[in-house]
């Protein structure tokens, strides 16, 4: 009795761990929310583990990191197919590979790869890769600084790598460091480097002033060694810069010596452009006849170089600065100019304009031949280029419109100078019954009543 009361209990106890377990596997299958999941693995943080290096870590003889490189830039290419073809996330699976490989040739290399890879990623909106890769370069940077003194080539690396990703701050604060490295050891080339990197930057950033101010260092730079290309960079960039800025007193200034720059290196074609500029400068200063001076220079200067497109863009500025300050007889010289040039330059859309602007011109002149004339050529364009017609059926219609308006007119004023001389009126001749033995009845009133005839009749021409 005993012994089986002792066989029952053990029986009884794996039943009762048989169904725990059970429960535990049916819990685990059917409810797979209850299990934890594995977290994701950074890409860059995966066991560097290669057929392209060599198992045992040492490092690379010259010929083997010659063709490791090769290697990777076969990588680099299968990965930039895979991008070409549609297939992003292929893509980047082989780029990480890459960067994982990468750092095997230093952390320049490395970075730069980092650099490019990133820009790929921020312009295709691949937030997570972007924050991966950003992460890695944080990491480079911190590494390094704790290690040793960072070096120029090794900064320049990292702003140049920060400003892919488009973290401008991070990329301005390291090429101040090379900036302030290159001053501190007397080497003019990082120094130039590390002001062209800020220059692009504080321009990235919308921030003129500060970008003013590099610009005009580079600029002194350039003059100092007589480098004449880099001396029209900067003048172009600053000229840029003051214009974006609404400062065109430093504009002009600047311009004017761009000018002298490109006609020292024979660059005349790029002269028009610059001037009609300028005149735009003046202009906005409030100082007409300079802008007319560098309009008309620009487009003598145009029409020698057979720069039609110059030609008629400064055109069209002087016609408009006539016309703002009231001068439409002037402005319509210019534009029978502007027709020729169009016409040359097969601009038809231009001719177009062209004649609308005379148009306008003659309709508020109320000269309605010469206004009906231009909108009927600009309608003839307008429906060769199938573009604009209502606009000039519109302007047709107020011309006649106003002929119409002038012809009545016309009668109106013709039927009243064919009227007959009104009576005189009762206060009249009371006034002469008055003035019996006057004095005054001794003037010649035939003359007085002829005076106020014409007065009466001046009266109804107002």
């Amino acid at each position: 009795m005993f012994y089986f009361r002792n066989a029952i209990n053990k029986l009884s106890g794996l039943i009762v761990l048989t169904l725990i377990i059970s429960s535990a596997d049916f819990l685990q299958s059917n409810h797979p929310a209850l299990s934890l999941p594995e977290p994701e693995l950074n890409p860059l943080e995966i066991p560097l583990d290669d057929p392209l290096i060599p198992p045992v870590p040492r490092p690379l003889t010259p010929l083997e990191q010659k063709r490791l490189r090769k290697e990777l830039d076969k990588l680099n290419q299968r990965a930039q197919q895979e991008l070409d073809a549609g297939n992003d996330n292929l893509a980047f699976e082989i780029w990480y590979r890459e960067l994982r490989v990468r750092r095997v040739l230093g952390r320049i290399e490395e970075v730069n790869a980092l650099g490019r890879v990133g820009e790929v990623a921020w312009n295709k909106t691949r937030t997570e890769d972007v924050q991966i890769i950003s992460k890695r370069i944080v990491e480079l940077q911190q590494l390094s600084e704790q290690e040793d003194p960072l070096s120029p080539q090794f900064l320049i690396a990292l702003a140049n790598a920060y400003a892919k990703l488009h973290s401008l701050d991070n990329s301005i604060i390291v090429y101040q460091k090379v900036l302030n490295y290159a001053r501190e050891n007397d080497t003019p080339f990082t120094e130039k480097e590390a002001l062209q990197g800020l220059g692009r930057l504080y321009l990235a950033k919308f921030d003129y002033p500060r970008a003013a101010i590099v610009y005009e260092e580079l600029l002194e730079m350039a003059q100092a060694e007589q480098n004449t290309y880099e001396e029209g960079l900067y003048l172009q960039a600053l000229a840029e810069i003051y214009t974006a800025s609404l400062q065109p007193n430093n504009a002009v200034s600047i311009k004017q010596r761009l000018v002298d720059s490109y006609l020292r290196s024979e660059n005349i074609e790029l002269v028009p452009p610059l001037k009609i500029e300028i005149g735009q400068d003046y202009q906005a200063l409030d100082q007409p006849e300079l802008a007319s001076q560098n309009y008309q220079e620009a487009y003598a200067l145009a029409w020698s170089l057979q720069l039609f497109g110059s030609a008629a863009e400064a055109l069209t500025k002087l016609a408009n600065l006539y016309t703002e300050y009231e001068q439409e007889d002037y402005a319509l010289q210019i534009y029978n100019r502007l027709i020729q040039v169009e016409q040359l330059s097969y601009n038809y859309y231009g001719l177009m304009r062209v004649y609308d602007k005379v148009g306008e011109i003659y309709l508020e002149q109320q000269q309605y031949q010469l206004a009906l004339f231009a909108f009927q050529e600009g309608l003839i364009l307008a429906r060769s280029l199938n573009h604009n017609q209502d606009h000039f059926l519109a302007q047709i219609q107020k011309v006649n419109q106003g002929m119409n308006q002038q012809i009545e007119e016309q009668k109106n004023l013709n039927i009243q100078q064919n009227l007959p001389a009104s009576p005189p009126n009762i206060d009249t001749i009371k006034d002469n019954i008055e003035t019996i033995d006057n004095p005054v009845n001794d003037l010649d009133t035939d003359n007085i009543d002829e005076f106020d005839n014409k007065f009466e009749r001046d009266n109804i021409l107002r």
